[in-house]
């Protein structure tokens, strides 16, 4: 407050003795007030009116030619605004005498002495009170401490700073002292100081029973893309992502919540940065450790593409457990550049194991099955077999004409217009013959050609009418015979040469 203010607020320190008319006598101030007004004692409680708003203070009418002083700091709002106004009459404390006015304050209750005692002392001592949360004010929130008003910051009511900063209204609370000045004014609380020792301690005590392997239960406090945090009473510890399940996880919100309580492994301690790793799937049977007799070479198995990689496709086959269709794998004879050229994520697939390595993780898949070189007996080119469609892909059709062999008829080798529907011509099941025309014995690989059963038919019709053919000539009707019979033989296959 500045001293011209307060100059011109003094009150006289002498009364008149009545020698000047316009002035008021002893006997007249005594007569008018009924006695003189007392001397307050500090925690004395009055009602007065507010006279006048000056700067950072409320001028208070305290009787007689007393005046009194209070901040208007115990009046502003959470937005800055004053909420009091001149002529209002309101109920404040003594505080203290200065420079000829009375210091007051709204701020104390019940026995204000022991209260600003019990305060300094807590200050001092580094003690914690008992306070109530009474509002909410610019940048924290006012807190009743023995009555005695003081401010917590907003970052220190707790050891993050609140989703809902209302939560903590009207709730009672222990606060550190950390800021006190002469008759209570400016106190500064903390709670967050306190719940950090507890955390302290609890860390202690969790160092003493927690080590790397040990089995711990919390509670689920936050959850992100990266994975959630577990709350070990006192100490949050992260589960990454991909230690939450065996399987594939894409949004962990789908799977847990906030306050879900889980039991996980440490497989981390890192004590001086107060950081722990935690897995649930440690805690899970590993879905590798029973692979082998499930999985054993050869088997044909069904699954989903989950991701393409320029080196081939990762097939889901149960959740954990990813298979790899290596791109020399995909292509079933044909050399294609990315496997997108040849599936899709989210397509399902029809696969065969041609080699499982629990110890590695490994599980190498092909679209067709692995050779299997003393058992197999293939077909040599040239060949026509005639088996059954068991797959219609867009680059042709599979086809499979033996219990252990199953050969590609790529499109080209259909032998039916460009762009045509097979999945709709030749459904699944449908008998069809085809010619061989090239063996990988080495990968197990046969190709396979529909169009050339037809020449190779013509062909061999051919033959057959030449030598018919040449034997009538022998007999009597000569070349002309066998000119009307292979013309008659062409017109029925429908070749033209």
């Amino acid at each position: 407050m500045s001293e011209e203010i307060m100059k011109s607020h003094t009150p006289s320190s002498q009364f008149d003795t009545g020698q000047d008319g316009d002035k008021e006598s002893f006997a007249e101030l005594f007569e008018k007030n009924g006695r003189l007004p007392e001397r307050l004692k500090p925690g004395q409680k009055i009602s007065a009116k507010i006279i006048s708003l000056s700067g950072d203070v409320a001028f208070l009418d305290l009787g007689g030619k007393s005046e009194g002083i209070i901040d208007l700091d115990e009046f502003r709002d959470e937005d800055g605004k004053i909420s009091v106004s001149e002529g209002q009459e309101i109920e404040a404390f003594f505080v203290s005498s200065k420079d000829g006015l009375m210091k007051m304050t709204t701020l104390l209750r019940g026995n204000p002495i022991a209260s600003l005692n019990a305060i300094e002392s807590a200050h001092k001592s580094g003690n914690a009170l008992e306070g109530i949360v009474a509002r909410k004010v610019k940048g924290g929130y006012e807190v009743k401490i023995h009555g005695v008003r003081s401010f917590c910051p907003m970052s220190q009511i707790d050891l993050r700073v609140p989703n809902d900063s209302t939560s903590y209204l009207n709730k009672s609370f222990h606060f550190k002292i950390l800021e006190y000045k002469k008759e209570g004014q400016n106190t500064v609380v903390s709670r967050r100081a306190i719940l950090e020792e507890e955390r302290r301690s609890k860390i202690e005590k969790l160092k003493e029973t927690i080590e790397e392997g040990t089995d711990v239960s919390g509670r689920i406090s936050s959850i992100h893309n990266f994975g959630v945090f577990v709350d070990l009473d006192g100490l949050d510890a992260l589960i990454p992502v991909s230690e939450l399940s065996w399987g594939r996880i894409d949004n962990p919100a789908d799977l847990f919540s906030v306050g879900q309580d889980v039991t996980a492994k440490v497989i981390s301690a890192d004590w001086g940065n107060e950081r722990l790793s935690l897995s649930i799937k440690a805690t899970q049977p590993d879905p590798w450790s029973s692979l082998q007799d499930k999985y054993p070479e050869g088997t044909r198995v069904h699954g989903t593409i989950v991701r393409l990689v320029p080196f081939g496709a990762f097939v889901a086959l149960e959740p954990g457990i990813d298979g790899l269709i290596h791109i020399s794998n995909l292509g079933t004879g044909r050399r294609i550049k990315h496997p997108k050229e040849i599936v899709r994520e989210g397509q399902a697939i029809e696969a065969y194991v041609i080699s499982l390595d629990p110890s590695k993780r490994k599980i190498s898949l092909s679209i067709q099955p692995s050779p299997e070189k003393e058992k197999i007996k293939y077909p040599e080119e040239g060949t026509i077999v005639e088996g059954t469609v068991e797959n219609v892909m867009p680059y042709g059709i599979f086809l499979k004409f033996t219990e252990k062999l199953t050969g590609l008829i790529p499109s080209a080798e259909m032998s039916t217009p460009r762009g045509s529907d097979h999945a709709r011509m030749f459904p699944v099941g449908s008998l069809m013959k085809a010619v061989v025309i090239d063996v990988d014995k080495k990968s197990g690989r046969v190709r396979l050609s529909r169009k050339a059963v037809e020449e190779k038919e013509v062909r061999s019709d051919l033959e057959t009418y030449k030598n018919k053919v040449k034997e009538e000539h022998k007999s009597s009707d000569g070349m002309g015979s066998l000119g009307k019979l292979l013309k008659s033989k062409m017109e029925e296959k429908k070749i033209a040469f």
